[in-house]
Formats: structure tokens, sequence, C-alpha cells
């Protein structure tokens, strides 16, 4: 496939179908590309002075604002008021950014809450509008180079964004004027982009580390269908992570104490030009504030290590959640200018024990796959992505458990239904509580919303039918929906919270599964056996108020002691005492139960003959 991919540049005669083709755009943590492609051939886009790699900082520089490499140089320059590597902030909250440590090139408003929000000297400004300034410089890019005005893209995200990340990448499209045809994960491009669509079949590894995040997606191949077979990640882990070590290196060595968030922003800038010159080299300088302040390869990778050790702990949990080893994998796709890093190539290597591919530039692959899905999109093509949802999702049920309905690692796009009941008499509302994680108590997974579906008709507990259904569409959205299928009242939500899950939450959600998992089904079961204890005595009670004609003398008190031993269980932990007492409970109001059974046949024949019965 590399020997199609172009560079496209103002001043060239436009694409053919150009009116058609929609362009495929990666939002990158710290550089930013657009491409198009037409007839299966991809391309990258340049701007007016011949640049394809657009760095993704915004400065708001007075009225004006300045995105790109003039950005750039101004971050440099320790201009206030530049915002570089947002997309680490997409879809999070301040008290996400500030206690993973990474609020110290940013200025943060506290006093706004959900999405995180930075200050300039105007205003304070949301992460999608941020990206939405370096969207909008990348369409007016192809704009430009086209000769017309683009509307539609395929944006890519890192396959660990959750539902919130991926809900505020489409919201920044959407104020740039872009119409979201897919938002297809960052690995899956790259495999489109390297054309392991066309001819290869097999398990690939997708390997990317970029400037923010980190994915390592497995993917299986055959005939032009990607089954992603499992994900695993971190959302904030990239090359920034080396500048900030580097950086407070050089603040230990230089004992600078904590600097403002501008000068420490532009030192981050500095340590990452001397960061890309050690890929060739073995010194440099840091050059900052008029000093030129030596560092080395060796430096660089004593302080990166335990950061690529990171992602191998990453890939070896997608291959073991996929059921792999290493051996099983094909070849492996390297993404992500983080992989330019020396140390980074021989590690992986050494890892999968076979030598990866790297023959595109790390830092356009993501867009030239994006470009040929937009293609595939607008004109039509055989290939098929399967991804998958990164964790589980459900509803709460009564005694505060979750009922799962879409497991981590489905295949999306997806819908899931699954029918339900009311626990009390004439119950005609019911409240869903939508739910994300791996454990079995509404405590210990992340709320994601909440709505009520009213009107249900007024019937005994658990004749009602709810069927609720969680959808998943292509961008990995979710939206639920509750019908109550008598009178076919319904009841919709689409799932947009206000900021999502850091990387340390869903890996927190994965491991406290792991490793609770048997205290977990200990305490739902015990959860059930009361919700049903509790059933039980709540409809044995009322069956004695409606029918005391049905008690033989002396059984109504006995069934009352009874219920007072289960009540009695239900205060303690024992399971199996709470059953046993079900169970004693159960077989004590059987001939009561028959006897009201009597009474009702009896009612019903009253005053009838043999031949209307």
């Amino acid at each position: 496939m590399s020997e199609m991919i172009q560079i496209y540049e103002p001043g060239q005669t436009p694409l053919p179908h150009a009116d058609t083709t929609a362009i495929g755009i990666d939002l990158g943590t710290t550089h930013s590309v657009v491409a198009i492609s037409t007839s299966a051939s991809a391309e990258a886009i340049h701007d007016a002075h011949g640049r394809a790699i657009i760095p993704s900082i915004v400065h708001y520089d007075g009225a004006h604002i300045v995105v790109g490499h003039e950005a750039r140089k101004a971050l440099a320059e320790g201009e206030p008021d530049v915002i570089a590597s947002i997309k680490r902030l997409m879809g999070r909250s301040a008290e996400d950014i500030i206690a993973s440590g990474e609020a110290d090139s940013y200025e943060i408003d506290l006093e706004k809450t959900g999405m995180v929000r930075v200050k300039t000297a105007a205003r304070s400004v949301s992460p999608v509008e941020v990206s939405a300034e370096v969207l909008k410089h990348l369409r007016r890019m192809a704009s430009d180079a086209l000769g017309r005005d683009v509307t539609k893209a395929v944006i890519t995200v890192p396959a660990y964004f959750d539902d919130a990340a991926r809900a505020a990448t489409k919201d920044a499209a959407k104020l740039a004027g872009l119409e979201v045809l897919r938002l297809i994960n960052e690995p899956t491009a790259a495999a489109l982009a390297y054309g392991l669509d066309e001819n290869a079949e097999g398990i690939f590894a997708i390997y990317d580390f970029g400037g923010g995040t980190f994915d390592i997606s497995i993917l299986k191949l055959e005939t032009g269908v990607f089954q992603v077979l499992s994900t695993a990640g971190d959302t904030a882990l990239g090359g920034d992570d080396m500048d900030r070590a580097m950086a407070r290196r050089v603040i230990d060595q230089k004992r600078l104490g904590t600097l403002p968030p501008a000068h420490f922003a532009q030192l981050l800038a500095a340590c990452r030009v001397a960061k890309e010159a050690l890929t060739n080299g073995t010194v440099t300088n840091i050059l900052w504030e008029g000093e030129h302040i030596p560092f080395s390869r060796a430096e660089l990778e004593s302080l990166a290590e335990d950061l690529i050790n990171r992602t191998l702990e990453c890939c070896d949990a997608a291959l073991r959640d996929a059921g792999l080893t290493p051996a099983a994998i094909t070849g492996v796709v390297m993404v992500g200018g983080s992989t330019r890093v020396p140390m980074v190539k021989r590690k992986v290597a050494e890892f999968f024990a076979t030598t990866p591919y790297d023959k595109l530039d790390p830092d356009l692959v993501v867009a030239l796959g994006a470009a040929l899905q937009a293609e595939a999109l607008t004109v039509g093509s055989d290939n098929l992505l399967l991804d998958v949802t990164p964790l589980s999702l459900g509803i709460e049920t009564m005694g505060g458990i979750v009922e799962k309905i879409i497991y981590r690692n489905s295949p999306i796009p997806t819908s899931v239904a699954q029918e339900f009941t009311t626990y009390q008499d004439g119950q005609t509302a019911m409240k869903i509580h939508v739910l994300q994680g791996e454990r079995e108590k509404v405590a210990d997974c992340r709320s994601l919303a909440e709505f009520t579906l009213s009107g249900i008709p007024a019937m005994v507990a658990g004749a009602a039918r709810i069927k609720i259904t969680f959808n998943i569409d292509a961008d990995g959205l979710l939206s639920v929906a509750a019908e109550e299928l008598t009178q076919g009242i319904r009841a919709a939500v689409d799932v947009r919270p206000s900021y999502g899950l850091a990387f340390e939450e869903i890996e927190r959600m994965l491991r406290d599964s792991m490793e609770n998992a048997q205290v977990d089904i200990v305490e739902r079961l015990l959860i059930e056996a009361r919700v049903e204890a509790e059933r039980t005595i709540s409809e044995v009670r009322n069956a004695m108020v409606k029918t005391p004609t049905a008690l033989r003398p002396g059984e109504g008190a006995m069934i009352e002691a009874q219920c007072a031993r289960l009540q009695t269980a239900l205060a303690g932990t024992d399971r199996e005492r709470i059953d046993r007492e079900v169970h004693a409970l159960n077989a004590m109001v059987g001939p009561f139960a028959q006897a009201r059974m009597d009474h009702a046949i009896a009612g019903a024949l009253s005053g009838k003959n043999v031949e209307e019965v």
C-alpha cells in the first residue's frame, strides 16, 4: 500500500470525484494530519507552506486564534494562553486532571464543573472548543487544497476512548462545521493504511504510541473483514510523559522549584525537540532560556523505560483478553510518533519476537487510514470494521446490583435487548440507571445516565414486561431505550456524560473486577437472596390481608412467626440460612395458597349451573 500514498499540495489540479469524497483526520495529541483518498490511493494534504504535520496547539492571542506551527512558535517563546496536548483532557473532569498530576502545564478553571476547562486571558475554554479550532484549521487546509468546501470527515480516536471522550470529539467536529461519517479507532485506521484489508489474513497487533495516548489492539483479518479481538491501552500515556520526565529532570538538576504553567509548557516544548533529536543522535542539548542543557539518549532511555514497560503490560493484557500469546501474532504495526524512539522499537520487537512493520511514516499512517475509510463510506468498499467496546454496560436492579447487558470486548456496532419486570404490585414507573464497569455492585461501577419509564399499567409484581435495549453505534456511542410491551410506552436516552473515564479508572475497574471476582459473586448471591426473601415476605403478608378467611385457625400466627424468623436471617450474611428460611416459609404457606385458590374458584363459580361451566 505504501507506494500508493502521496502528498497532495495546494495548486495541483483538484482530485477526481473531489465533490463526493470525504476527508480523513487524525486528531492527535501532539500533531494532527488531514488526508484524502480516491481510487484507494491515500494522500496526506499539505498546508500553504508545504507542511503535512500540524501541531495540535492553539494560541488564544487576544481576539485572534492561531493554530499549528505559529502556535507552537508562540509556545516555544513562552507566550501566555497557548494550549497544547488538549486531547489528553478530552471528556475528563478537573478532578481527573489534578489527581493525575497533568495540571502543571494548564491553568485549570476550578470554578467550572463537569468537563475540565482551561483558563485563557479572555475566558476559559473546554477541550471541545480547543479541538474544534484544530479541526477548523485542518478543514481549511483541505478546502484550500481541494478547491471546495469540505463538510464531511472520518475522524480517528484512541481505541480506549470512552463514551464521553468520543462524544466530545464529535462535538468538536460539529463546532468546526464537519459532519462525522464515522469515528474510527486509530489502530484500525493504521491497519487500513498498511493495506492489511486487501490480502493479509491472520492476527495482527497494532501498537499505537502517540504523544498523549497509547493503544494496543489485536485484530483478526479475514478477506477484508477487521475483527477487533481485544483492546487495551492508556489514554494518559504517551510521548508527552517522556517530555515531562525530561522537564522534571531539568527542574531537579537546576533546583528550579515549581514553574508557572506557561514556563513549564515552554520547557516541555524544548524537551520535545531534544527528544526528537535523540531519535538519530546519542547526545543533544535542551535549548531553554538561553541555556544549552546537555541530554543523552541513555538519560532518555532511563526515564522512558518504565513508560515503555507500561505499554508492554497493556500488550500482555490485550493478548490475555484475546486468549493468545505473542507467538500467535502474524505481525505488529507501529503507529504514532513515539514509536520513533529507538528503545520503543527494540522492546516491541523483543516482546513479540518479530520485526515490526514501520515502513510508513508513523505520524501520517492513521490519517491515511481514515481517508481510506472516508472513501469507503462515500464511494463504497468491501472492507468491514468490527471494533469492540472496552467496558461492560448494564443497569441497576433491586438490591443495588448490576445486570450486564453488553459485555466488555463485545463487537460494535451492536444492539442488545433484555426483558425486565416490576418489583411491586401496582408499580407504574421504573427508573433506569445505566452503568459501566466490571463489578457486580452499583457502588463499584460508574454511573452513566438515569431516566424514567412512566405510564406502566398497574398490575401485580412480575407481570409487566419491560424491554430495555442498549445500542452502541459504529462510533462507539451508547443509547438506551425502555419499552413497556403491552401498551408500547417508551422512553430513551442518549448517554452523554459530562466527562469521561480517565484510563486509571478503566484500568482500576478491570483490575478490581479480577481481584474481587469471588467476593463480588458471593455478595451478589447474598443480595439476590435478600431481594427474593423480602419479595416473598411482602407477597405472603399481602395475601393474608386480602384473604384472611382462607387461613385456618392459628395458621396466620405460625406464618407470621416464620416471616419474623426470615427477617432475622436477613439481618445477617448467611445466604444458606436465608434460603432455608425462605424454603420453610414457602412450605408453610402451601396449604394457605391452596385454600386461596379454592376460595377464588368457588367465588368464580358461585351462582352458575353445570351447563354454564
